[in-house]
């Protein structure tokens, strides 16, 4: 593979295989999201940090698990903020990039669904948990920023280890930023269809989102900049 674990090889795997690898890698995702902070939240006993720490851990782990089965088949993006960046770096068309982002947004919010189901929650929910101000605007540019330098960082030196490297710095943002790291659109839309203890009310997605986006733009020509080679005659 020319692209590590992010990028299988042109037409290695048909588009409509790839978007629903796409959409059920983040389907599962948004199941562990959801499920282990609904888990944590009940067996925690009003202790946040407790219930924080078995979200952490089970999103940090379900990732790895995730980016080493989806990777070789889509990409393993399971994030519009990762896709922009492929796009804009011109390893995936633009057109193949939107439907992309469409099959993650239905994903995630299937996967928050089935998340519900299994805790025998209401199907239908709209957090009501906000999560406002710039400092945690800041937080998500940060997070963001980050997550797009590791994917891009591994994928130049150490391709074999992506899925180990993505899954350890979302474990280490969920700790460090005020935001616990949503660092993904179309998880911040589907984590405002759960009033659990990992939602997001609907009011505050927007500003996560445009922080979302610029954090990979500015990781994207940040990183783009100092990992590239140079020239040698």
């Amino acid at each position: 593979m020319t692209q590590a674990s992010l990028e299988p090889p042109l037409h290695a795997f048909s588009t409509s295989r790839r978007l629903a690898g796409e959409a059920l890698g983040t389907a599962l995702l948004l199941a562990i999201v959801i499920g282990s902070g609904i888990m944590g939240e009940r067996l925690a006993g009003g202790n946040v940090a407790i219930a924080l720490l078995g979200n952490t851990f089970a999103t940090g782990a379900g990732l790895v698990v995730l980016i080493t089965i989806f990777g070789p088949l889509s990409g393993a993006h399971f994030n519009p903020a990762v896709t922009l960046v492929f796009a804009v770096r011109r390893e995936i068309g633009w057109r193949l990039a939107m439907a992309y982002v469409l099959a993650q947004i239905a994903g995630g919010v299937l996967g928050v669904w089935a998340a519900h189901a299994m805790f025998a929650e209401p199907i239908f929910q709209i957090s009501a948990k906000l999560r406002d101000g710039p400092a945690q605007a800041f937080a998500e540019f940060v997070a963001t920023f980050g997550l797009i330098g590791a994917i891009l960082g591994s994928i130049r030196f150490r391709p074999e280890a992506t899925p180990m490297i993505v899954g350890l710095y979302i474990t280490a943002a969920y700790w460090f930023t005020a935001s616990t790291a949503f660092a993904n659109p179309a998880v911040t839309i589907a984590r405002s269809l759960s009033n659990t203890f990992a939602g997001i009310a609907p009011s505050s997605a927007p500003v996560f989102i445009l922080a979302q986006l610029a954090g990979a733009i500015a990781a994207s020509v940040l990183f783009g900049w100092l990992l590239k080679a140079r020239n040698t005659p």
